[in-house]
């Protein structure tokens, strides 16, 4: 990777950057490191489940003063995913992740809905960092980082888990968890910098005078094109 693309992504030396990621062993390490080498102030989450990454930024970046926790906690009747259980023990992941960031309450802003509904509650211009980690099917990811966008500060750092190189995380029964290759295109037409990082990880930044690239630090990503995707269906 360039080192103009690094320090465009960054705003930090870019060997500060790539030390971050080759020390990190995963991506809890890897974020905490970043936002700490960031200064991030104000954060905003998209899936919370159980608020174990909620906890671990929390405990770990003093820098942190308002932490939006965006998450249904929800049967949802048009999510065909795994992790969409019943009530009750949505209500009871719902309890898990309070008791685990109760010792941050006060900087914690809980929005229980989906983040169309709930997106409005956060002020544009006003986050440092969002990290998407929702429903991860097309819809899902379409809407999160458009709805978004607007609330990134210039400079804002916008991150996500499971970008994936194979489509089908889950059993075939279930849609295919296209947060890869939809980041990059939308990095593409809003002319950002991607990169793709290690633990199935990416991150791009709101930057309103850079230019579009896709690096990719781990060697997975070298066809996105949806065809080429598809086709590891057949093996499953």
């Amino acid at each position: 990777m360039s080192g103009s693309v690094l320090t465009t992504v960054m705003n930090i030396q870019d060997s500060v950057f790539l030390d971050i990621v080759s020390r990190s062993s995963s991506r809890f390490e890897l974020w905490k490191k970043l936002l700490n080498a960031t200064n991030a102030k104000t954060i905003a989450e998209v899936g919370v489940w159980k608020g174990d990454f909620a906890k671990q930024v929390l405990e770990h970046c003093d820098t942190i003063e308002k932490y939006f926790m965006i998450d249904p906690w929800a049967t949802l009747p048009d999510w065909n995913k795994p992790f969409n259980v019943d009530s009750k023990t949505f209500d009871d992941v719902y309890a898990e992740a309070m008791n685990k960031t109760a010792f941050a309450s006060e900087k914690c802003v809980v929005l229980r809905g989906r983040t169309k509904d709930v997106i409005q509650q956060i002020p544009d211009h006003s986050l440092d960092f969002a990290y998407i980690d929702g429903d991860h099917t097309l819809r899902g990811i379409v809407i999160d980082l458009i709805k978004l966008f607007p609330k990134m500060k210039e400079n804002g750092l916008i991150a996500g888990d499971d970008f994936m190189p194979n489509p089908w995380q889950h059993d075939i029964r279930f849609e295919p968890t296209l947060v890869c290759p939809f980041s990059i295109y939308f990095a593409e037409a809003m002319n950002l910098p991607i990169v793709a990082l290690p633990f199935n990880q990416f991150l791009t930044q709101k930057k309103s005078d850079s230019t579009f690239s896709f690096q990719d630090l781990t060697g997975m990503y070298g066809d996105v094109s949806l065809n080429k995707l598809f086709i590891n269906r057949e093996t499953l």
